[in-house]
């Protein structure tokens, strides 16, 4: 088990009444790629600013590599950070930019040039260290900002939605350089995103938070296959999602009640009675002639959406709500209006307890 580099203890974060950080524990581990993911205003940004000391905690502590940091400046704690608005200098090149920290801290010359050639290469620019920013597209800028940031070879490197302002395409192809870059260099990551996929594809581990509480903290397949809370089940990846009562326990199987009908899940820790969640991906709903064993789920074909790689049926339910199928290839058989039965193998959902926070 690798060592923890960061740790948060009862971290909180107040901007006059109001509390962004509630009482956040999390142990971040040396070498590890970890996402915050959530909502525009869920405290991700604040964390991070917190650990970087451009925020001071209200309350708790902070630690990195197991010393105290609250009352240190932003310089003094082995972190760097990368923005999402580069921050370059727009006057100087991009070997001057690479070296300022070196340059600042009065390394010799000789090995300013030699770490920048590194960083450079890194970062796939040894042949741009004459131009200025203004001479470079939006991805080549953010690598710099990352080179920069890197040369001061910290232990753990903050990265707050460093890819926002760039386009599909090439966000993707960053999302890739990146990854690459931290498993080769074996440095800390600590990175900002409200972007569900982005988090998925990069991550060792992802804290969704939620109105400044992390609702579930685990890997990319523990917070997409088994969703903790309604929040994480919602947000994370496309989920439709039953509110019911369980009506019947049968060892590990569920029947449950809902406004849009009967159905079955697995799961244990619910008694007859209880208020629960039922969460359904898209991709493991069935839709067929009649109801299956169990289930009672009449619904309504509204249309069809094809995306590329899949197609997306939008369903209308009894009680009003819209459910979403996902296939490679349309069903040639069904048509807008058709009406539906839906199902699932009871195993391919999650039940989830009601949340009274």
């Amino acid at each position: 088990m690798a060592e923890s580099i960061v740790s948060l203890i009862d971290v909180e974060k107040r901007f006059g009444s109001n509390l962004v950080v509630r009482k956040m524990n999390m142990e971040i581990y040396e070498g590890e790629f970890l996402t915050l993911l959530g909502p525009s205003g869920c405290g991700k940004t604040t964390t991070l600013r917190m650990i970087a000391g451009f925020e001071d905690a209200t309350s708790g502590i902070i630690k990195v590599q197991g010393e105290r940091v609250e009352n240190k400046e932003p310089y003094q704690r082995d972190v760097n950070t990368v923005f999402q608005n580069y921050a370059l200098f727009p006057h100087m090149t991009v070997f001057d930019n690479v070296a300022y920290g070196l340059t600042i801290k009065k390394v010799p010359k000789d090995e300013i040039r030699q770490r920048v050639a590194e960083m450079l290469e890194l970062v796939q620019l040894t042949d741009y260290e004459r131009r200025k920013p203004d001479e470079l597209s939006g991805g080549q800028k953010q690598r710099v900002a990352i080179a920069r940031a890197l040369i001061n070879r910290p232990k753990v490197l903050l990265l707050d939605e460093p890819l926002g302002a760039l386009d599909l395409k090439l966000r993707k192809q960053m999302q890739i350089e990146l990854k690459r870059l931290q498993k080769k260099l074996g440095i800390t990551f600590v990175y900002v995103t409200h972007d569900q996929e982005e988090a998925l594809t990069m991550s060792d581990r992802i804290a969704v938070m939620n109105a400044g509480v992390i609702e579930q903290l685990g890997t990319p397949m523990e917070i997409y296959d088994h969703p903790l809370t309604r929040f994480v089940a919602g947000f994370i990846g496309e989920s439709n999602i039953f509110d019911g009562t369980v009506t019947a326990v049968e060892g590990d199987l569920l029947r449950v009640d809902t406004p849009a009908g009967k159905l079955l899940t697995r799961g244990s820790g619910f008694a007859v009675g209880e208020e629960m969640h039922v969460s359904i991906r898209p991709e493991y709903l069935e839709a067929g002639e009649r109801n299956a064993d169990g289930f009672d789920l009449p619904a309504r074909i509204k249309d069809f959406t094809y995306m590329g790689t899949v197609v997306k049926t939008a369903l209308d339910m009894a009680d009003g709500t819209e459910l979403k199928l996902s296939r490679f290839e349309q069903d040639a058989n069904a048509h807008e209006g058709d009406k539906v039965y839906l199902s699932w193998r009871p195993e391919k959902s999650v039940p989830i307890k009601k949340s009274h926070t």
